[in-house]
């Protein structure tokens, strides 16, 4: 697996890091990173994520396409 420092910015990525209490994950685009930090484009906004907090980070596939209806037939009801 390529680590987090390598991985090429723009990469949809899962990262998943140490906060007070447990963990936590930030999935989206990774948009910056320094030597001791990463940033990722959550639904919620930039996570700035402590790279010596993360206990594993990988690159996942794009964002599934949402389908609008039901599949193989009509929205509502009658048409």
């Amino acid at each position: 697996m390529t680590p987090l420092t390598e991985l090429p910015l723009g990469t949809r990525v899962v990262v998943r890091y140490r906060v007070e209490g447990g963990f936590t994950d930030a999935l989206g685009p990774l948009r910056e990173r320094d030597a001791e930090t990463c940033t990722v484009e959550t639904k919620r906004g930039l996570v700035v994520v402590p790279l010596d907090a993360v206990v594993a980070a990988k690159p996942v596939p794009p964002q599934p396409v949402r389908r609008r209806g039901k599949p193989g037939g009509a929205t509502a009801p009658g048409l």
